[in-house]
């Protein structure tokens, strides 16, 4: 299995508002990126489209450590997933759980992988953090502009 390193991030101007994600992948001493947006998204939603999107982007089964800032996802997916899914995607409080779609793409997603889950403190000087912010901030400028060239 290969081993890779991953760093995801979201952001958001106004939540909800535009919002963007990014990753940053590690393997064997090279690097690669990858940023999205959506035109009107939550920050919660674009931390979840970032690991969901480096995943997913991944074509064969690999040994990763996944760093994010977003506790959201962390513990979601390691604390609350299986109480969730057998309580027919409600929370403990009987509440419909937010984001499900989302959840279940993310759960589809990480499958095949063998992921060892990392929080890194937002903003705090970590580069691989710092440049999954960069890049979901680019994909926030990106699909703006994009939608100001269709307006055109």
């Amino acid at each position: 299995m290969k081993k890779i390193t991953i760093y995801t991030d979201g952001a958001c101007k106004g939540n909800p508002g535009p919002g963007g994600w990014g990753v940053l992948f590690q393997y064997n001493g090279t690097q690669k990126k990858l940023s999205g947006g959506e035109l009107l998204t939550t920050n919660n939603r674009m931390e979840m489209m970032a690991a969901i999107s480096a995943l997913e982007t991944l074509r064969e089964a690999c040994e990763i450590t996944l760093f994010t800032d977003s506790k959201y996802v962390m513990q979601g997916l390691t604390e609350w997933l299986a109480g969730w899914k057998a309580r027919g995607w409600r929370t403990a409080s009987k509440q419909p759980v937010k984001n499900q779609d989302l959840w279940e793409r993310l759960d589809a997603a990480v499958q095949r992988h063998k992921i060892d889950w990392r929080w890194v403190k937002g903003h705090a000087g970590d580069l691989g953090n710092e440049m999954a912010d960069q890049l979901a901030n680019l994909g926030i400028e990106q699909m703006l502009a994009a939608r100001a060239a269709e307006k055109v």
